[in-house]
């Protein structure tokens, strides 16, 4: 939606010819910027609680320039995932204004624009191991981004169980609690069972070759009989972000 067409929708409403039901109803499928690369959803905020977010991994920087540089227009945030550190050096010549976070390979812009409030309480989220960084970075990182308060812990599996335990009261405060472990992917059912709030299990692709690049975990993760208990897909912080903030929101 252009400044003319919202002009023209407000005055309507001021009009009485257009309710504000109506306008309301409008806003939330206006408008899409088409691109030569891309078709950017600017109004998703409106309709979903979360903004566009780029999935940069199979885009050329060129196409990223293009798309990233019209996002950065918009009064909103501007997250672009899975964007290798070469391909992020080459954006950041064209687009200085954006930073980059290598370990989560995140590109973010437009923090004045981060929501304040949007949290009911704190996101938790646990590592099993430090391999298990650079997922639970992008989780971070894109909840932090989306407004909510975030608090990690780290290098906690439960080859010594001890290292969880002993953080069982910052647990039990978490509004929501993502785990992200490889191997046999058996941190999220012990943190499910040791707290009352929602657990998200993230398998990631570490471990060795019966691990099967996650699928291992992935498979432990989904047979836990600890209840309140969900599990997104292999490496997907993303995801598993998302879902804690639907959760989380308030309103």
């Amino acid at each position: 939606m252009n400044e003319q067409s919202l002009t023209t929708l407000l005055q309507q409403v001021c009009a009485g010819t257009v309710d504000v039901s109506e306008a309301l109803n409008r806003l939330r499928h206006w408008p899409v910027e088409v691109l030569e690369s891309a078709r950017i959803d600017h109004h998703r905020p409106l309709r979903t609680g979360l903004p566009e977010v780029v999935f940069g991994a199979t885009k050329t920087a060129a196409q990223l320039i293009e798309i990233l540089g019209a996002m950065l227009a918009v009064p909103a945030v501007v997250l672009a995932t899975r964007v290798a550190p070469e391909k992020a050096e080459r954006i950041l010549e064209r687009l200085p204004q954006l930073t980059y976070y290598p370990v989560a390979r995140i590109l973010t812009g437009n923090d004045q624009h981060i929501p304040v409030g949007c949290g009911q309480g704190t996101v938790v989220i646990v590592t099993a191991g430090t391999s298990d960084l650079p997922v639970a970075e992008e989780a971070r990182i894109t909840l932090q981004w989306f407004g909510h308060e975030v608090v990690t812990i780290h290098d906690a599996g439960v080859a010594g169980i001890h290292r969880i335990l002993a953080h069982s009261d910052l647990l039990y405060r978490g509004r929501v609690i993502i785990v992200v472990a490889g191997m046999e992917g058996a941190l999220p059912s012990v943190v499910a069972g040791l707290t009352a709030s929602p657990v998200i299990g993230v398998p990631t692709s570490i471990g060795y070759g019966a691990g099967a690049g996650g699928y291992a975990a992935l498979l432990g993760m989904l047979n836990s009989c600890a209840p309140g208990l969900a599990v997104v897909n292999i490496d997907n912080g993303f995801g598993a972000a998302c879902m804690a903030a639907a959760i989380n929101r308030t309103g």
